[in-house]
């Protein structure tokens, strides 16, 4: 997909974000100490690779076990936040459909949100699940939610113009970790 055009400007680059993710797995931590079977759940695409850095992260520097990896493809908006579903759209991977996460604490991870529908569609759909507890985490909150969903670990908040786009570059789908501001043509 092309990128849309307009002035770029870089907010964050790679060893910035390196250390708001330390310290977004730092409050996770604490979430979770003494917790057992979680499950950390990434929403696709950026997300995804999100999640596993902070799986990784929460592993390595907290040394918290029982937790595994999962992923919701949840879609409403393209990247440049043009509508392409009317409706927030989650597509249920089949080997979830009998997910039980009844004793399961979710850590839900996203890359930007933006009015909150696609947090709130995740959420809902892992209530349906029945999990024991559900907090959730964004690298970048716009402040713009319309809907009542907050993010319970906020990597960064940017208030920026309606018009303009924040890009999260994340590996793999970018060759650089970053964060960029569009401000379109």
């Amino acid at each position: 997909m092309e990128k849309p055009s307009g002035n770029r400007t870089c907010l964050y680059d790679t060893a910035q974000l390196d250390a708001v993710l330390d310290h977004m797995a730092w409050q996770a931590a604490g979430l979770l100490t003494a917790r057992e079977n979680v499950i950390v759940v990434g929403i696709l695409r950026r997300g995804a690779p999100l999640a596993d850095m902070l799986h990784e992260r929460l592993m390595s520097d907290f040394h918290i076990r029982n937790l595994t990896r999962l992923n919701l493809q949840i879609k409403r908006y393209a990247d440049d936040l043009t509508l392409i579903h009317p409706e927030t759209k989650l597509t249920e991977a089949p080997e979830h459909a009998s997910l039980d996460l009844s004793d399961k604490t979710l850590l839900v991870v996203d890359d930007v949100m933006y009015k909150g529908y696609s947090m709130l569609r995740a959420v809902e759909y892992l209530a349906g699940k029945q999990a024991a507890e559900i907090r959730t985490v964004v690298l970048v909150d716009r402040g713009a939610a319309k809907l009542p969903v907050r993010a319970d670990i906020v990597g960064v908040r940017l208030d920026v113009a309606p018009t303009d786009i924040i890009e999260c570059n994340v590996p793999p789908y970018e060759p650089s970790f970053k964060i960029d501001l569009l401000q379109p043509r």
